[in-house]
């Protein structure tokens, strides 16, 4: 059955609405028992931040994020899968990523949704600019060693 999903996948400028793509995915469908949503939202750091600016590279990302939710929808008996990513500037308090599972059971939308949200921050080709309340040049953000930590409890062997 979890072969038949076919999970949407954006990368877009364009802010979201998480309650219109909940209902997209779950529109006439009673087979779904249980829907998890994660959004991740931009931080201000503290006020330091004005805006957070991602760039990736088109076609990439979509490729990395259709690999990494077809490896979940293989893992877990998924009724459906949205991924959404911004690009651009983004400020804080505005919405960065989405992920959308659902499926007949609790506990399968939510380890779904964590494990794409692990390799989300950890795998997939964003790039993020800091730009500064004080008007300093802000660096790129390295990437976390506890985001890889995070993604690395997911491994199975052979992967």
């Amino acid at each position: 059955m979890a072969s038949t999903i076919v999970p949407a996948i954006r990368v877009q400028r364009e802010d979201f609405d998480v309650a219109a793509e909940i209902a997209a995915l779950t529109k006439g469908r009673a087979d779904i028992g249980a829907v998890v949503t994660f959004s991740g939202l931009c931080r201000d750091e503290q006020g330091a931040l004005t805006a957070l600016e991602l760039e990736h590279y088109p076609g990439m990302a979509e490729a990395e994020i259709g690999r990494i939710a077809a490896e979940a929808i293989e893992r877990w008996p998924l009724q459906g899968l949205t991924v959404i990513h911004r690009h651009g500037k983004i400020a804080p308090g505005e919405n960065i990523v989405l992920v959308v599972a659902a499926s007949a059971h609790r506990q399968a939308a939510f380890e779904a949704a964590d494990f794409l949200m692990d390799y989300l921050k950890s795998r997939a080709p964003f790039w993020k600019k800091e730009h500064r309340a004080d008007g300093s040049e802000g660096g790129w953000v390295e990437a976390k060693e506890a985001d890889d930590k995070a993604a690395d409890r997911w491994k199975t062997p052979g992967r």
